[in-house]
């Protein structure tokens, strides 16, 4: 994730579509692109080639991944957005396709492209050194200190997430601190630049496993077993949950036979034996949201990140 919205690193990814030569919109072609809003080596980019080498057999494509950075992800969303509504061009879709129209950096909505499917999701969570004075999320939650968080990068979901959980819990004393990634974010804590770090689940495991970091909470649903024993922010008293996404999406006006195609055929290549073992590696979950439901997920998130935005003081003004 990138410094701030407006020079963070993207990553969009590309597909063609996946049919074997019935629509004829895909006749001629033999070739699924794949863009990615976010640089190459991170979760984005590492999960879509994964996939798009499954995607391979189960599309009867050829598929070619590239990577188009900027903008938090503007760059490669508008890309796709732009792009002919055939099922030719796709790209991963991040949640932040649901944040960056709020932070006046990017103009492409949810409501302006099709989702595919959802194929993946690592809750927020929220960590401190291992000798922190910081004991539980309760003190964290409660406390008059001003605190320093570090996170991704402004408007990224660790930032977002984290604002969001304050905002739930009215503590007006946690500071963003944006760093140029997930990475540096914790380096930056465990080097006492900051009280505490802000990443995903899978992201802050190892460290936990290596007892540099203590993990206070996740903004999830439930537990995480790669944070054992570690409270929800529910579990806690907090009504607010927080999701780092990834998913595949078209352009608006894709038809629904394609629509259908794509995810058919990208939801086989996901449930494969090679790429769940990819996942299952890395701790990241694997959450299936069907092309209808990533659409309303999408915009539902978009409306509720809008008010954790628009609180924060971080729109466009």
């Amino acid at each position: 994730m990138p410094q701030t919205v407006a020079a963070s690193a993207a990553a969009a990814v590309l597909l063609t579509a996946c049919v074997d030569g019935g629509d004829p919109q895909s006749e001629g072609t033999n070739q699924i692109n794949l863009v990615v809003p976010f640089a190459p080596g991170g979760s984005a980019d590492g999960t879509a080639r994964q996939l798009a080498t499954e995607a391979e057999q189960t599309c009867g494509k050829d598929v070619v991944v590239r990577n188009e950075t900027g903008g938090s992800g503007t760059v490669g969303f508008q890309s796709v957005a732009s792009a002919p509504a055939d099922g030719t061009t796709i790209g991963v879709a991040a949640i932040e396709l649901s944040i960056l129209p709020h932070l006046g950096v990017s103009p492409i909505e949810p409501a302006d492209v099709r989702g595919i499917m959802q194929y993946s999701e690592q809750p927020v969570a929220f960590g401190v050194p291992e000798d922190s004075d910081i004991e539980n999320v309760d003190e964290l939650l409660t406390t008059d200190e001003d605190i320093t968080v570090a996170s991704s990068g402004t408007g990224s979901i660790y930032h977002i997430g984290f604002a969001g959980a304050a905002q739930a819990a009215e503590q007006p004393n946690l500071r963003n601190v944006p760093y140029s990634g997930a990475a540096t974010a914790v380096q930056a804590t465990l080097g006492e630049e900051t009280d505490m770090v802000t990443v995903g689940a899978a992201e802050m495991a190892p460290y936990v496993e290596d007892g540099q970091l203590r993990p206070l909470a996740v903004a999830g649903d439930e537990q995480v077993d790669i944070l054992p024993e570690t409270p929800t922010l529910e579990e806690v008293g907090l009504d607010w949950t927080s999701y780092a996404i990834l998913g595949l999406f078209a352009p608006q006006n894709t038809p629904d036979d394609v629509i259908g195609e794509l995810n058919e055929c990208l939801d086989e290549a996901r449930r494969s034996d090679s790429f769940s073992s990819y996942m299952d590696t890395l701790g990241f979950t694997q959450e299936y949201k069907d092309a209808e439901e990533f659409d309303a997920f999408l915009q539902e998130e978009y409306e509720r990140y809008g008010d954790v935005v628009e609180q924060a003081g971080l729109g466009e003004q």
